[in-house]
């Protein structure tokens, strides 16, 4: 005959069981808290309680790990932004360099400047007359030394360039002529030394010669003339023409 274990049948047993199973049941739900599963005598059952324990701990640990993974992601949005604001920015300001260069070549390039670097005097004047000249004076003298460097008042393309005052006449030497778009011409004549040649396009300021004495000349001067034509005899009062165009000579 089989025995029957010890307290098989003991309801007492079955109701600590059962409360155990309760209160695992109810910290597993809750994800905190102590499950202790008390016996009908008061005492807690250890087991049940640090069972409880370590999954509170581990619930905690898992809310800490996804708040710190919730801050990274939070931080590293925060930089991309943060990178992507910066880009904008400066693309923008190149943008608006790229913008200021434009604009300042343009206007650079409608401007007009002196037809000689550094210092000068005023000598013969447009119109003056007297045994130095078969005929007034046809433009504006600029009293440099020998190898001043001299510019072209504004851009355009040369049309006369060479010796013997590019086809004007041995009187000035050697010459160049540049057509510029507002119709006008620019004359510079006696040069010592061409650093251009005739349909080569200039701009504002650009070198294109070197002052002398060659042809007619009583000493180192560059000879300047505003005209009308490309061609002697259309000459205008280039001081005024100068000034007109915000150039004070």
């Amino acid at each position: 005959m089989s025995k029957t274990p010890k307290n098989a049948h003991n309801p007492r047993s079955r109701n600590r069981l059962a409360v155990i199973a309760a209160g695992l049941g109810v910290s597993v739900v809750l994800g905190a808290g102590s499950a202790v599963a008390a016996h009908s005598d008061g005492q807690s059952d250890v087991f049940a309680s640090g069972t409880a324990s370590q999954m509170a701990d581990s619930a905690r640990s898992q809310a800490d790990s996804a708040r710190a993974q919730a801050d990274q992601q939070h931080m590293q949005a925060a930089a991309k932004k943060k990178a992507q604001q910066r880009a904008e920015d400066q693309k923008e300001d190149r943008s608006s360099r790229s913008a200021d260069r434009k604009s300042s070549l343009k206007k650079k390039a409608n401007s007009w400047t002196k037809p000689v670097s550094g210092k000068y005097e005023l000598s013969a004047g447009f119109g003056n007359s007297g045994d130095r000249w078969s005929h007034k004076h046809s433009g504006q003298d600029f009293a440099v030394p020998t190898g001043t460097p001299v510019k072209a008042v504004h851009s355009g393309t040369v049309v006369k360039a060479g010796p013997n005052g590019a086809g004007d006449g041995s009187s000035y030497g050697n010459a160049v002529v540049i057509k510029h778009k507002n119709g006008t011409y620019s004359q510079y004549a006696h040069l010592s030394k061409l650093k251009v040649k005739s349909g080569q396009h200039v701009k504002t300021g650009q070198k294109i010669g070197l002052s002398g004495s060659t042809g007619n000349s009583s000493g180192p001067h560059l000879h300047f003339e505003i005209r009308s034509t490309p061609d002697y005899g259309s000459g205008k009062e280039p001081v005024q023409v100068m000034r007109s165009h915000g150039v004070k000579v």
